[in-house]
């Protein structure tokens, strides 16, 4: 089985010239002709050098790793009963999936309320992100999940107002919160604001807390994409040298006569933006989240990457000792940005196997009778199937799902949809399903029905990520109803089996052969 693919990728626009012939170990082609123009990854660096460590093209895309992990989520099966029912009557006529109830609730001490196990990652100052923010922020809030402005979006403003070095105001950072405010559901969701070493040096926490009325804030340790600080690229000169002037590391130096020079002459195209790493420690985290409370944030939640395990156990035993309120911990292997390419394939804990450590790691604090945070888990989750496993993998610790590349993908296909339904320019395998906005999308009509003439307003990237969520809630709720849990509080460990030994071994599910073991023979020798 290929584990991994060196030297050629969609990602990179990269690709080998003799791709049925390829050494499995370098990713050369296994012969390399004197004369070729340098389609792989090495022929493109010969001649671009760094700007080929990331997926293009950049800022109209996501990336995920291509790896061949040794375990996943489809090596396990959800495991179905056909006796009973919990949290309704065990009566054919009442215990239908409609009656499933997907609600849960995130926080300590106050506690926020999601119709849906759904919260949206960190989507920050990538211009994928930005352009389609209101597709995300609507769909979002109208599903009444949380959505998280991710780190870096105060930086990049270009119409930021900033004194001595700390933000005064930030438009797009107002237009991202008010455009889920305008459509949160009452009672439901929340908009929260995500900082790292960059946002911190601005005083961004002081800002969105105490000028924009965040109640809900996000420390971040790393991402599951990669274990370095966030990145972005530059187009133009003036905008690398005010992100070096806001206190970013800029590549190469904007402010060097040759740099300058060489792209004026076309031979530099760009410029990269890098956030610093962070430097944690249990003091410094303990004042961190001392400060935002002092601040007014009723909620503070840390989100942490595929670190090592070690770093795992930092971030549960500090989220435990200063009870965080959420702790998001995200898998390897995808992204918003622009991850270094081989950096977001090779380095970091898998999903499963990260999520396999943490619930160790909790469900060891809850029986010292430690304090226990919410938990959500992230990293691949798309569909209905994936979120019921990771529920089932952190139950009973995890109360949602962290879903970013798909809610981004629904919120640009809607987009994508709505504007060629503007232009009359449909595609046929579209045109089939109508030609107007209530036609098209399946959850249209209800939407028209329930905002009647807001309806007109509703971005279409946010019809698109709803009516996925609609699709994501259906279709949990017969999974559930399969296993016979009607809320999600009923969902446990034991509601999926292992298909190998060693998903089994990694992940402390049983193997499907040894599930209800004792039980199956109480029932046979009884």
């Amino acid at each position: 089985m290929s584990m991994t693919k060196p030297n050629r990728s969609a990602a990179t626009l990269s690709k080998n010239r003799t791709p049925e012939s390829v050494s499995p170990f370098s990713g050369m082609c296994a012969t390399c002709v004197d004369g070729c123009i340098g389609m792989c990854e090495i022929g493109k660096s010969a001649i671009r050098g760094p700007e080929c460590l990331y997926p293009q093209p950049f800022g109209i895309m996501t990336a995920a790793s291509e790896k061949d992990y040794p375990v996943d989520f489809s090596h396990f099966n959800i495991m179905g009963s056909a006796v009973g029912a919990y949290g309704i009557e065990a009566d054919s006529e009442h215990a239908i999936f409609t009656k499933v109830n997907l609600e849960t609730q995130i926080g300590d001490r106050n506690p926020v309320k999601l119709k849906l196990p759904i919260i949206i990652p960190g989507l920050g100052s990538t211009d994928v992100a930005r352009r389609n923010w209101d597709g995300l922020a609507v769909g979002a809030a109208i599903s009444g999940i949380i959505l998280t402005v991710g780190e870096n979006v105060c930086g990049m403003d270009e119409e930021a107002v900033i004194k001595n070095g700390k933000i005064m105001k930030s438009p797009d950072m107002e237009r991202r919160i008010k455009t889920f405010r305008d459509w949160k559901i009452e009672g439901y969701g929340d908009i929260v604001v995500q900082f790292n070493v960059e946002d911190t040096k601005l005083a961004v926490p002081e800002y969105v807390i105490q000028s924009l009325g965040v109640e809900t804030v996000e420390l971040k340790w790393g991402q599951g994409a990669k274990d370095i600080g966030g990145e972005v690229k530059l187009k133009s000169l003036e905008k690398a040298r005010s992100m070096k002037s806001k206190g970013y590391i800029v590549l190469p130096d904007p402010d060097d006569p040759e740099v300058v020079e060489n792209f004026k002459l076309g031979g530099i195209k760009e410029f990269e933006r890098h956030s610093r790493i962070g430097m944690v420690t249990e003091e410094s985290f303990a004042k961190s989240v001392e400060m935002l409370r002092n601040l007014g944030a009723k909620r503070v939640f840390l989100k942490t990457g595929a670190y090592r395990p070690s770093d795992l156990a930092r971030a549960v035993r500090y989220a435990s000792d200063n009870r965080i309120d959420l702790l998001t911990i995200d898998g390897a292997g995808g992204g918003t940005g622009m991850s270094p390419w081989r950096m977001m394939n090779e380095w970091g804990i898998p999903t499963v196997e990260l999520c396999s450590l943490a619930y160790q790691y909790v469900d060891y604090l809850a029986k010292q009778g430690k304090y226990v945070p919410d938990l959500a888990f992230a990293g691949g989750f798309t569909l209905e199937d994936h979120m019921f496993k990771g529920l089932a993998l952190g139950a009973p610790y995890v109360k949602a799902i962290g879903m970013a590349r798909g809610s981004l993908a629904a919120a640009m296909v809607g987009k994508t949809v709505g504007s060629r339904i503007m232009e009359g320019d449909l595609p046929v395998y579209i045109e089939r399903f109508g030609t107007t906005m209530d036609e098209i999308f399946i959850s249209g009509f209800h939407l028209k029905q329930k905002y009647g003439p807001d309806f007109e307003k509703l971005h279409p990237g946010a019809i698109g990520v709803y009516t996925y969520y609609q699709r994501l809630a259906q279709g949990l709720r017969q999974l559930m109803c399969g296993a016979r849990k009607f809320a999600l509080q009923y969902i446990t460990r034991d509601d999926i089996a292992a298909l190998t030994q060693e998903a089994a071994e990694v992940s402390g599910i049983p193997h499907v052969t040894q599930l209800d073991k004792e039980e199956a023979w109480e029932i046979l020798t009884k």
